[in-house]
């Protein structure tokens, strides 16, 4: 896969592209990722690429004339984002919609935002939540580093197999040694070796964890009968 990245800062992602899986799934040229620097499109001396909007108002805001010519130079035919508060927030549903794709671009919004004109070159507005960032550099990171983790031996694959926000539900709690840190043990279930068992307690407390934390993500999930009664005992702990 590869993807492009429009932005204005460009040595932002140095950091980025050479740490950690990034770096190794670029190096095993298992993702390519192509940082495209805005300024270079412009048509003025100083390099600029923003101007005072229209009817007034606070801010400056990027024009379309060098975005407009930096896609253009992509080679091929991406799917193009731009990263934008206009947009329904990022969930890993998208991230995988995405993964699928051989090629995307992201435009990396700014300053106060960009011409509306720009709307009419992409294929997609993208937000990573609500709230508002300086740029959409930190934005097309968390995009990319979500897309990139879900392509074949990136990662081991059977860490994807459970994963917070599949199927609508939080992961579990997980451990590892020591067994007793300062009086705080590691469930003994989780030691049992019987796996029907820990499976069925994981299952229980990724319900927990998610009533918890993200009530909200169980209106999308579809119980299951053995979920529903997990949901009754979790209803009576709860009470005691």
């Amino acid at each position: 896969m590869k993807i492009s990245i429009l932005t204005l800062f460009p040595k932002m992602f140095e950091g980025f592209l050479d740490t950690s899986i990034i770096k190794r799934a670029l190096a095993l040229e298992l993702a390519d990722i192509e940082i495209i620097d805005i300024r270079d499109f412009s048509v003025y001396k100083f390099r600029h690429v923003d101007d005072t909007p229209y009817g007034g108002g606070a801010g400056m805001l990027m024009q379309v004339g060098p975005i407009d010519r930096a896609i253009k130079s992509i080679d091929g035919d991406p799917y193009v984002l731009l990263t934008s508060p206009k947009a329904r927030p990022y969930t890993q549903a998208k991230a995988r919609a995405l993964a699928e794709k051989e090629h995307i671009a992201i435009i990396c919004g700014h300053y106060e935002g960009v011409d509306e004109r720009v709307s009419a070159l992409v294929d997609e507005n993208i937000s990573i939540g609500d709230y508002i960032l300086t740029g959409g550099e930190l934005a097309s990171m968390v995009i990319a580093d979500s897309i990139i983790r879900l392509k074949k031996e990136v990662i081991n694959p059977d860490s994807l197999d459970v994963e917070s926000y599949d199927d609508n539900l939080l992961e579990y709690p997980q451990y590892t040694k020591p067994y007793d840190y300062n009086g705080n043990k590691v469930p003994d279930i989780l030691l049992s070796g019987d796996h029907q068992k820990i499976a069925r307690y994981r299952k229980k407390m990724a319900l927990y964890e998610t009533i918890k934390y993200r009530r909200d993500l169980l209106k999308k999930h579809r119980f299951t009968a053995e979920e529903k009664e997990l949901l009754r005992e979790l209803a009576e702990e709860l009470k005691r």
